[in-house]
């Protein structure tokens, strides 16, 4: 399970990478509800790298908010590679960020046919795209928004170092890696 103070570690890590390329961060999470922009707010000294942050949580949300299609979201499901691509896309298109993070997720308990602990992330810079895949199982849902979303902010000091190699087991949750980049 990620710890908050762990999770703080990963904020931080990813703010250092932002300040020193003078770059600024904005947000889009449906399942961790804030907690991304939370995290990444919390750091003293660090606010100018925030621009801001979006929680679509609803379809409708995802749809007015980012400008992610209706027929995408039918057609794939809100949680799928496709929406989390394009919900990073669409918040960073309505914002003055250089570097957008989206997370879409059944944290769980899902309803018949969901696969709790399935969670897709994306980082997108204008220029480059990465996205993962998680499968943390049944974790719970404060271990399961604790891990996507430091897995989201590994994810785009990734995209930022060119560093997309999968992360360990070891930083996974129940046995799962968290960055499964393809």
């Amino acid at each position: 399970m990620q710890s908050l103070q762990r999770l703080s570690c990963e904020a931080e890590a990813l703010l250092s990478e932002l300040e020193a390329r003078g770059m600024r961060i904005v947000t889009a999470e449906s399942c961790t509800g804030g907690l991304l922009a939370s995290c990444l707010t919390d750091i003293e000294g660090r606010s100018h790298c925030f621009e801001r942050g979006f929680i679509p949580y609803s379809n409708a949300a995802k749809h007015d908010l980012l400008g992610v299609p209706r027929a995408l979201l039918a057609e794939c499901g809100a949680v799928s590679k496709p929406v989390a691509t394009a919900m990073a896309q669409g918040a960073f298109d309505r914002s003055q960020a250089s570097l957008a993070l989206a997370i879409t997720g059944f944290a769980g308990p899902g309803c018949e046919g969901e696969e709790e602990g399935l969670v897709h992330l994306a980082a997108y810079s204008g220029d480059a795209l990465l996205c993962s895949e998680l499968h943390l199982g049944r974790a719970g849902r404060e271990p399961i928004r604790r891990a996507a979303a430091a897995a989201v902010l590994r994810l785009g000091r990734a995209l930022l170092t060119g560093d997309a190699r999968p992360m360990p087991a070891a930083s996974g949750v129940n046995g799962h890696p968290i960055i499964d980049a393809r």
